[in-house]
């Protein structure tokens, strides 16, 4: 499912090629149309002939009217002739035909381009690049593959993140059938840690269990479980644990009080994804999957770099040495990871080798907006946003 939304994020950033496949589709549906209007006007008129021939034949009945039929032939056939059906037909077909090979290319440029153009000789770390792998698969729930992935890797390292990984997982199915054993477990063993993040996962697995309890069982099981279980949390939740003793007023009818959201049909899979987020934040991992994350990224940036290969093709030591691109990657908030600084006065986003300089007035500018401003530190300067003069040797390079 997750490559889908990679697929759906392809198609949105083809941007004008989107555009060229409906102008061509449109073309090759107009051709179409005219030949079938041609052809049936064609088809209407050999057959409005062919009725008034066999019209003419069947008077051979009326003993009064005499009728040459092999005349009436003839006649038909001259008439077919002067019509000449097959060329009108085989022109509009050519056409039909050429527009049918032109599309035929459009999509095979846009659909199916050669990707092989974007590609550049980079050093991968393999180490990183197996880990990557194991932790997708860790995260799918696949560890006969991790296991297998572990020996032939050789990534001895990986076998505490795909301990770690069952364990949740195994969480995780046991919620599906309402345990929060497992679950409880967990948070309990690492209680102190989770703290240190604010987490409020244990809260909110008590919560669930004691709505549970007041919905299915006597008000007084509930009572006695709050005090055991929520009483110990009530410094830290006071507000959350006060709404849940009064909802014991409505214990059995939650459905119907002002309490109705402690019954939310989705609140089991919520808490779910919410315990996965929280886990992967005490493993010191992304809640999203990076693997995911690497295919979408590609997938969203493709197109630009499909262009600027063809752009650079006759550059080809340019392209492969470059080490940053000249056009930017628009690849959306989702895939954001880091502070980003873009200059206000040249509009370049900030990199290692034109980093971000704050000037003591407060403003900020990247390292060659400064350089051009003092004329290569040959003078002092002025902001270009408040009249302050500053001189290079005060500025101060931030780091984000």
């Amino acid at each position: 499912m997750p490559f889908f939304f990679c697929w759906q994020k392809l198609i949105k950033s083809w941007g004008m090629e989107l555009s060229d496949i409906e102008d061509s589709f449109e073309r090759v549906a107009k051709k179409q149309k005219l030949l079938s209007s041609k052809s049936k006007e064609i088809i209407d008129q050999v057959s409005g002939k062919i009725e008034q021939a066999l019209a003419s034949m069947r008077s051979d009945h009326d003993p009064t009217i005499s009728v040459d039929q092999k005349q009436i032939l003839t006649e038909l056939k001259t008439k077919l002739a002067a019509i000449d059906p097959i060329s009108p037909s085989e022109g509009s077909q050519r056409e039909l035909n050429l527009s049918l090979s032109k599309h035929v290319k459009v999509l095979e440029q846009i659909l199916n381009p050669d990707i092989s153009k974007a590609y550049r000789n980079v050093d991968f770390d393999t180490r990183i690049i197996n880990q990557i792998i194991i932790n997708h698969f860790c995260r799918e729930s696949e560890f006969d593959i991790v296991d297998c992935l572990i020996n032939e890797a050789s990534e001895p390292d990986a076998i505490f993140l795909r301990v770690q990984f069952q364990e949740m997982h195994q969480i995780l199915e046991a919620m599906k059938s309402r345990n929060l054993e497992p679950a409880l477990s967990w948070v309990l063993t690492n209680r102190a840690r989770l703290e240190e993040f604010g987490s409020n996962i244990e809260l909110k697995l008590h919560k669930l269990r004691f709505v549970e309890i007041l919905q299915n069982g006597p008000r007084e099981d509930a009572i006695s479980y709050a005090k055991s279980c929520l009483s110990p949390l009530a410094s830290r939740h006071m507000n959350e644990i006060q709404k849940l003793m009064g909802s014991i007023l409505w214990a059995g009818k939650l459905d119907g009080s002002p309490y109705s959201d402690l019954i939310d049909p989705t609140r089991w899979e919520k808490l779910s994804k919410e315990l996965f987020q929280q886990f992967c934040t005490f493993m010191g991992q992304s809640s999203r999957n990076p693997l995911y994350v690497v295919v979408a990224a590609g997938v969203e940036g493709l197109p630009t770099l499909l262009k600027l290969g063809n752009v650079m093709a006759a550059k080809s030591d340019e392209w492969l040495a470059m080490k940053q691109l000249p056009v930017p990657m628009e690849l959306g908030k989702e895939f954001q990871f880091h502070s980003i600084f873009v200059c206000p006065v040249s509009r370049d986003q900030g990199s290692e080798d034109n980093p971000p300089m704050f000037l003591p007035c407060g403003h900020v500018l990247c390292k060659q907006s400064m350089n051009k401003l003092s004329k290569s530190h040959t003078r002092s300067f002025k902001c270009p946003y408040c009249p302050v003069y500053t001189l290079v040797a005060q500025c101060k390079q931030l780091h984000f």
